[in-house]
């Protein structure tokens, strides 16, 4: 591919244009003008960037458009003589270039160019997390999820950024090698409005594998609220702004089926969901442990099934001992006023048992020490 990358510097023979001639003799511009890469170019890398370059005089006016007749930005030299495109290519495009250059006596030359990209075997695009436009808890990670596995980590690491207002430190983490996450480190200050920044297009991440998309995502952390769980003592405790504004009693995790320590986050909201124990791996309904229910006001907090959600049947468990098979339990009006009042992206801070939360079991992000995160895994 270096090979073929060098013979894209061949020079672009030049039309001449005559802008009022010279004395006693040739009217022809002695500005010549060079494209990167070079017309007629076929399957040319994506990581690349167009340049247009003049010699014996300056360029006034460049076109770089892609197939769909989108103009590619850029930037012209201090000294007027070398354009050079913002961004990589898109991949699968086909180019064209139009550039003018003068020389010193005002003769013009002009200059035409079309090349086209290759079609990567894997192309690559995110799925992001939180949506444009939502409003999360101040313990929501920014998620960057990939179709396929990343083999340069560092090369797409480098094409995201997450941008917010107040400035946070912050820092990337690979969860696995299709997951990475942002997050600040402390928890988000209220009310802070955060963009993901998204440049991949023409980003190389491995052998055929190339970005093809550029975006922004905005959204706002709301009000500062964390549940705290106290599995041993079988009570919750919810906090806003530092201050506790409920408490409420609880059930958790029976011997074998214990609740998850560590900082969890809210995935999901569900008014109503169906839960079966074949998801711990009971399937027999003559097992003494086999449930199949359908629960209110239940929210995720790990990918592996642990919810907090309304548990009318072991509310005389609630506040004195543990029943259940890894989900928090709590009373109807208490589930229904916990709903209500919690925000994907809160933090739920667990303590009271051994079972330690997993990095990728969910949000677990919060639990690595950021002295560990910050240096990153690229």
């Amino acid at each position: 591919m270096l090979r073929a990358a060098a013979a894209l510097l061949i020079p672009l023979a030049f039309v001449s244009a005559c802008w009022g001639g010279a004395p006693g003799g040739d009217d022809r511009s002695t500005a010549s003008i060079t494209v990167t890469p070079a017309s007629g170019s076929r399957n040319v890398e994506p990581n690349t960037k167009v340049r247009v370059s003049a010699e014996g005089g300056k360029l006034t006016t460049v076109a770089v458009t892609d197939s769909d007749g989108d103009q590619v930005a850029g930037r012209l030299s201090e000294d007027g003589t070398t354009w050079t495109a913002s961004r990589f290519l898109g991949p699968g495009e086909r180019y064209t270039v139009s550039a003018r250059a003068v020389d010193a006596r005002g003769l013009a030359s002009t200059a035409e160019a079309t090349f086209t990209t290759l079609t990567p075997t894997k192309r690559l695009r995110t799925m992001v997390s939180p949506l444009k436009g939502w409003t999360v808890g101040i313990g929501q990670p920014v998620v960057v999820k990939f179709k396929h596995a990343i083999p340069d980590r560092r090369a797409v690491q480098d094409a995201l950024q997450v941008v917010s207002t107040p400035a946070v430190p912050g820092a990337w983490y690979w969860i696995d090698d299709r997951t990475v996450h942002w997050r600040p480190k402390e928890y988000w200050p209220a009310g802070t409005k955060v963009t993901l920044r998204v440049r991949l297009t023409g980003v190389k991440a491995g052998e055929g594998m190339y970005g093809e998309e550029d975006r922004d995502v905005s959204f706002t952390v709301g009000r500062a609220q964390v549940i705290r769980i106290d599995v041993r003592k079988h009570r919750m405790t919810v906090l806003r702004d530092g201050a506790v504004i409920r408490t409420f009693p609880i059930t958790a995790g029976k011997e074998g089926f214990e609740t998850r320590s560590g900082t969890k986050v809210i995935l999901e909201k569900h008014p109503a969901k169906r839960m079966q124990s074949a998801s711990i791996g009971i399937s027999d309904p003559s097992h003494p442990d086999y449930y199949d229910l359908r629960v209110k006001y239940a929210m995720r907090v790990t990918w592996s099934g642990e919810f907090i959600h309304q548990a009318e049947w072991s509310t005389g468990a609630q506040g004195r001992t543990n029943v259940s098979h890894g989900c928090v339990g709590l009373a109807p009006a208490d589930a229904a006023w916990l709903f209500e009042n919690t925000r994907i992206g809160d933090p739920v801070e667990v303590t009271g048992t051994d079972r330690e939360m997993e990095l990728g079991n969910g949000y677990g992000d919060w639990n690595v020490p950021w002295s560990t995160w910050r240096k990153g895994n690229a």
